[in-house]
């Protein structure tokens, strides 16, 4: 299997190296900035095309390593050519294997691989992604194989299907950039009481860290601390007093989850009346 990559950023980059390393044949990159396609192939001690033709006369297998607005333009210059017995692939979290149009009448098979995994470096993120879980859609056919394939390189693998795709993805967000909104919503809290911002990150670190590792190790439910675990009223109505609206909203509807998450730590407790009280502090 001679895979190609279309695209030379952060994912090409990575997921290129992932797979050199593992000894699979990565034929090599295209890209519109041959500079670019370049810096790959060293990276990845394969080669840089400057057509398309020639990647995918080189290539068994193209991953669309392009932003999720520009695949289907992509995919609508490759299928100008012979594309007999190829496999087409995009790692597009929200999209689907839909976006290649008439795919089937080409005799070539179209797929979604997705990394569960925040791709942010190009040249140090190969060296994490054995940890990623893969999520695999498309052509039934030889939806298999490529299951095999990112289990043999040591990943975790689910077939899912299309319409789950954007829920899936929406989970992904939940539990990456919406920390991260998390994150900076409590810098801004801790800049309205005297820190500035280089400060309030510092402090915020080891236990935005020591968090994430305990819920990543434990679970949410074994890992959960705080007032709404203690069923603590008081406080959070104390929380709630003082904190702006936006942030209010935030923290109300993060609560009743985590009242749910309480219950299931502490099903001796009654958590019944705090539910009652936040579901009354709701706009």
């Amino acid at each position: 299997m001679r895979i190609g990559f279309v695209g030379a950023g952060k994912v090409g980059f990575s997921l290129g190296k992932y797979m050199s390393e593992r000894n699979v044949c990565v034929s090599g990159y295209y890209s519109r900035e041959l500079e670019s396609a370049r810096q790959a192939s060293v990276f990845t001690h394969s080669k840089y095309y400057e057509t398309l033709e020639e990647i995918i006369e080189s290539s068994d297998a193209l991953f669309l390593t392009v932003p999720d607005g520009a695949i289907e333009d992509v995919w609508n210059s490759i299928k100008t050519y012979s594309l007999t017995g190829k496999f087409i692939c995009h790692c597009s979290g929200v999209m689907t294997s839909a976006v290649f149009s008439e795919i089937d009448q080409m005799g070539a098979f179209g797929y979604s691989i997705h990394p569960l995994f925040a791709v942010n470096s190009k040249l140090q993120s190969y060296q994490e992604i054995s940890q990623a879980f893969f999520t695999i859609e498309g052509s039934e056919k030889h939806i298999g194989y490529w299951k095999d394939f990112f289990e043999n390189l040591g990943n975790p693998v689910r077939l899912i299907r299309a319409d789950q795709k954007v829920l899936y993805h929406s989970a992904a967000v939940f539990v990456s950039n919406l920390v991260t909104g998390l994150f900076e919503t409590g810098v801004d809290l801790l800049m309205a009481c005297g820190f500035d911002r280089e400060s309030g990150e510092t402090a915020l670190k080891p236990l935005f860290m020591n968090n994430c590792l305990s819920v990543s190790r434990l679970g949410a439910v074994d890992a959960l601390t705080g007032p709404v675990e203690r069923a603590d009223i008081k406080t959070i109505e104390k929380h709630l007093n003082v904190l702006p609206e936006r942030e209010r909203e935030i923290y109300i509807r993060l609560s009743e989850v985590l009242a749910g998450v309480a219950k299931q730590k502490h099903p001796e407790r009654d958590y019944d009346v705090l539910m009652q009280y936040l579901k009354g502090m709701e706009n």
